[in-house]
């Protein structure tokens, strides 16, 4: 074999071997973004099943302040029907940038869209979801009132033991998510880019982050 056609022969391999990784990659991207996606749709139907209860709280706490006998239950009514409608806004917020995401975009873009999810949802569950150690007490008045029971006024003892529990559980949950955010800061950094579980809601994020991380360290290599 002469020396131009063994050239060109390492040419036509070096060009199917080319073809061969372009295809694998691609492969692999679709497979792994199509991963991405499904583990994100049980964020979709939380948030969805999260408005269906702010939509709850504010016909609850129309209810409440529209027949109010006083100012306590009319305080009682406004309250709960605002934090129905933050819940029904920091849900909207999160599905719009869950829908958002372009799969077709370039790794690096899912990645900064999938960051902003995150953090959107970690405000979200903090507000929403940690904010239900002081509203169910509101939450409580609000359905007492329905029946024009002003529970200030006739149970005062359970509504100030209610706020020393609600107190409590607030202080000791937010110690506890700081405590299992530093271990699992610790734990990443000793496994590199690998995000730990933190028990938060935000389990199917930090997996479909995974997935984009396995793409990138793959197109890197």
């Amino acid at each position: 074999m002469e020396l131009d056609e063994l050239k060109q022969a390492w040419q036509t391999l070096g060009r199917q071997l080319e073809r061969h990784d372009a295809i694998q990659l691609e492969l692999l991207r679709d497979r792994k973004l199509d991963a991405a996606r499904r583990t994100l749709r049980p964020l979709y139907w939380g948030q969805a099943m999260q408005v269906l209860l702010g939509i709850g709280l504010v016909l609850l706490g129309i209810g409440c302040w529209s027949r109010a006998p006083g100012a306590t239950l009319f305080a009682t009514g406004i309250t709960v029907h605002a934090f129905g409608v933050v819940n029904i806004i920091l849900a909207g917020i999160t599905m719009g940038l869950l829908a958002s995401i372009d799969y077709s975009a370039p790794v690096l873009a899912i990645q900064k869209q999938n960051a902003r999810l995150l953090r959107a949802y970690l405000f979200n569950s903090t507000v929403c979801g940690m904010g239900w150690w002081l509203m169910w007490l509101p939450v409580t008045m609000a359905f007492a009132g329905l029946g024009r029971i002003d529970l200030a006024r006739q149970a005062p003892m359970f509504l100030w033991s209610g706020l020393a529990i609600s107190v409590a559980g607030l202080a000791a949950t937010a110690w506890w998510m700081r405590r299992a955010r530093r271990r699992a800061e610790a734990a990443d950094a000793s496994r590199g880019s690998e995000r730990c579980s933190l028990g938060d809601g935000a389990d199917g994020i930090r997996r479909s982050l995974r997935q984009l991380d396995e793409i990138a360290r793959f197109e890197r290599d």
